[in-house]
């Protein structure tokens, strides 16, 4: 259909700052399409698979199955462990907070389940780099969310259902 214009690589630098700036202004379709300029030039550019995995995000809200499964595809190019843990935690925390606004039945224990996701992920980053704050304060930002919603439980699990004894007499077939 169209055959896209390549970014010239000096480039690289304002256009990274540009896809920062849409985000900002909550345009992550043009911040999405930038990033993807950038990774045409350096598959591997660390910010702009960040910024990009942040543009998926903040797509949730329009488009969840489509740019939940794209975040983590680009989250797992991170180049270290704690950007893939950390950066997993934000895609299943921005998840989580899509079902806890939309609402509806069951969405609470949906929404509780990606916030413990994003928790187990925060943890471990926080292992890797003790050092940052970062997963610290996203994790309370997590514990704060579900302790202040009380919709927010884990799903409870159904009992098991008893076995049907026929009674006397029956046969197993």
């Amino acid at each position: 259909m169209f055959e896209l214009k390549p970014l010239d690589p000096d480039a690289i630098p304002a256009a990274l700052e540009k896809a920062k700036h849409y985000r900002l202004l909550n345009e992550p379709l043009e911040a999405e399409s930038i990033c993807l300029d950038i990774l045409e030039l350096e598959p591997d550019h660390e910010e702009a698979l960040a910024t990009l995995v942040l543009s998926l995000t903040d797509q949730f809200d329009r488009r969840l199955k489509k740019t939940f499964t794209e975040a983590r595809e680009v989250a797992a190019r991170l180049g270290t462990e704690y950007d893939r843990s950390y950066y997993g935690g934000l895609i299943y925390e921005r998840r989580a907070k899509v079902h806890l606004e939309r609402g509806g039945p069951g969405s609470g224990h949906v929404a509780y389940d990606w916030f413990r996701r994003a928790m187990e992920n925060y943890d471990a980053a926080a292992k890797i780099d003790p050092d940052t704050s970062d997963p610290i304060l996203r994790w309370n930002t997590c514990a704060r969310i579900i302790m202040h919603h009380p919709e927010l439980i884990p799903e409870p699990h159904a009992p098991a259902a008893p076995f049907l004894d026929a009674g006397p007499g029956s046969h197993d077939i």
